[in-house]
């Protein structure tokens, strides 16, 4: 995998942020359906043929009045007890996606974990250590980026925790 130059088309905050850092990354852009009756990630998974459980949604939970980014496998979903425990909270909900949006600065769909407008305590699922590489939003719908799981922790101060359910 090597680092790509980011293209003014593709210029995210996420890449922006993934160019700054300096990590090695892959961008996949990929033809977004709004009338797919898919998922945003499972639609991802497909059209760039990947294992679903190698391609990784952002989700945001508020957790005890915080909000925290958590980030699992497509093909799963979101232990809201168990992310609230990997950051040492008591209750967890999900964010509602007006918050998350303006949180992010990104749309419902296309939230990447990279390049948040505000930093929030993240949360990435512990399956992501059995890859070399995951796939994540790159900011926008039909955008993902590929980059090892240390590089992604590492970029948005995250740690690894069991917080999917299949």
């Amino acid at each position: 995998m090597s680092k790509k130059r980011t293209h003014a088309s593709h210029g995210t905050p996420a890449v922006v942020a993934l160019d700054r850092a300096g990590v090695a990354y892959g961008l996949h852009t990929y033809g977004h359906d709004p009338a797919s009756e898919l998922s945003y990630g499972m639609e991802a998974a497909e059209a760039l043929g990947a294992d679903p459980a190698q391609v990784f949604k952002t989700l945001l939970a508020d957790v005890d009045g915080s909000l925290v980014v958590g980030i699992v496998p497509v093909d799963g979903s979101l232990d809201l007890k168990a992310l609230a425990r990997a950051v040492g909270g008591k209750r967890a909900a999900m964010a509602d996606p007006a918050a998350a949006q303006r949180a992010t600065g990104y749309v419902v769909g296309g939230i990447s974990p990279i390049g948040q407008k505000q930093r929030h305590a993240t949360v990435l699922d512990e399956s992501a250590a059995r890859f070399d590489v995951v796939y994540v939003s790159g900011g926008r719908r039909g955008l993902d980026v590929s980059l090892a799981p240390d590089d992604l922790l590492r970029l948005t101060g995250g740690r690894a925790a069991p917080i999917a359910r299949a």
